[in-house]
């Protein structure tokens, strides 16, 4: 069982560095809800299931849909989709 959980913090570790150096705003997104989910997993392996629950509605749950809606209101996911397809933002291809 302890390997199982130095796993689990290898995890934690690992997608905290790699949130820092993501420059995709939806691959950071992506990377902090699955933080959430293996903080939430943590959670449960301490016995204290109230706070998972709430670490997998909140953390993975509600806030990243509020990161999505911002990046939609904003327009960030389609300008980086244009942006890796070579076009340049807010023009129109012709």
């Amino acid at each position: 069982m302890t390997v199982f959980n130095i796993i689990l913090l290898a995890f934690l570790v690992v997608c905290a560095v790699s949130v820092s150096f993501s420059k995709n705003l939806l691959n950071s997104i992506l990377i902090f809800m699955s933080y959430s989910l293996i903080m939430s997993i943590i959670w449960i392996l301490l016995e204290s299931p109230d706070l998972a629950i709430t670490e997998a509605a909140v953390g993975a749950g509600v806030t990243s849909i509020l990161f999505f809606v911002t990046l939609k209101k904003i327009h960030a996911i389609s300008q980086e989709q244009e942006e890796e397809d070579g076009h340049e933002p807010y023009q129109k291809s012709k």
